[in-house]
């Protein structure tokens, strides 16, 4: 890939995939850095881009691999200050509103990447499949159990300090 095509590449496809990572990773402000970080590793690998999976397709797993990587030390760090001290209250959402952000980073991080890639990214089963390396039944299996958490929670919307009453 010449850097004209890199160029071009860049400029289809960066708005689309910080999107995906916003999705995936319910952060826009980490979704912009990944995004850029994958980019840039792109750069250095720009002539060997077009054999893989299709330099969109890399781009976007190894921005993922970079949010889990972070993510990971977040909760380090977040844990070892849990040792010390209560955790930050949060508001969360008004009552009665559904918090599809929550519920998705309820959500195991695989869980997660396979939902986003096939609802928001459109990618078929097999093509998620391939993106994350997963067997077809184990894309399956997350997206039957992303979409029962969904579910649930589009079911009960989150009422801070409410009980429910059904």
């Amino acid at each position: 890939m010449t850097e004209e095509e890199f160029a071009e590449f860049y400029t289809r496809s960066v708005h689309r995939l910080t999107g995906q990572l916003y999705v995936m990773t319910g952060d826009f402000h980490e979704a912009q850095d990944v995004v850029q970080e994958a980019f840039v590793r792109a750069w250095g690998r720009r002539g060997r881009l077009e054999r893989d999976l299709g330099p969109e397709a890399w781009v976007r797993t190894v921005a993922w691999r970079l949010a889990v990587s972070r993510w990971r030390r977040v909760v380090r760090g977040q844990r070892a200050w849990s040792r010390r001290t209560d955790p930050p209250a949060s508001d969360g959402p008004e009552p009665g509103m559904v918090d599809v952000g929550r519920a998705l980073r309820r959500m195991p991080p695989r869980q997660r990447q396979c939902a986003a890639l096939f609802y928001v990214c459109d990618l078929s089963v097999e093509q998620v499949a391939a993106e994350t390396r997963l067997s077809t039944g184990t894309v399956k299996t997350h997206l039957s159990r992303a979409r029962a958490k969904l579910a649930d929670s589009l079911d009960r919307p989150s009422h801070s300090g409410e009980s429910s009453e059904v």
